[in-house]
């Protein structure tokens, strides 16, 4: 920690560490229209958010969820891991645990918990 006159300053450096995992897995049961236009995506009802590692993961974890459930891909970066899905909520709150399940069985991952907003 540093001191800038008298106030506190955290500094917090991130870094990649190789690994299987699912990192987020979070379903926004109710989001505000902005963040619909943010994604540029059509408003389904609810999103399902997903970090993955490595990266390239996040491709595999798009086709399952797509064919788990009938979700939209709103978003995939095989770059960042991330993926985003959007659908009805009970669709995307499937097709994230489709993801976390078959990821862990087939491929040894480490599966995050499914949080809601």
């Amino acid at each position: 920690m540093c001191l800038t006159e008298g106030k506190e300053v955290r500094r917090v450096i991130e870094e990649s560490v190789p690994g299987k995992q699912v990192t987020i897995a979070h379903v926004i049961a109710s989001p505000v229209p902005e963040v619909y236009e943010c994604l540029g995506i059509d408003d389904k009802g609810a999103i399902g958010i997903l970090t993955l590692s490595p990266f390239e993961t996040a491709v595999i974890a798009a086709d399952i969820a797509a064919k788990a459930s009938d979700v939209q891909i709103g978003f995939l970066d095989r770059f960042t891991g991330s993926v985003v899905i959007a659908g009805d909520v009970e669709s995307v709150g499937t097709a994230l645990k489709a993801v976390n399940d078959t990821l862990k069985r087939l491929l040894g991952f480490t599966a995050a918990e499914i949080t809601r907003t």
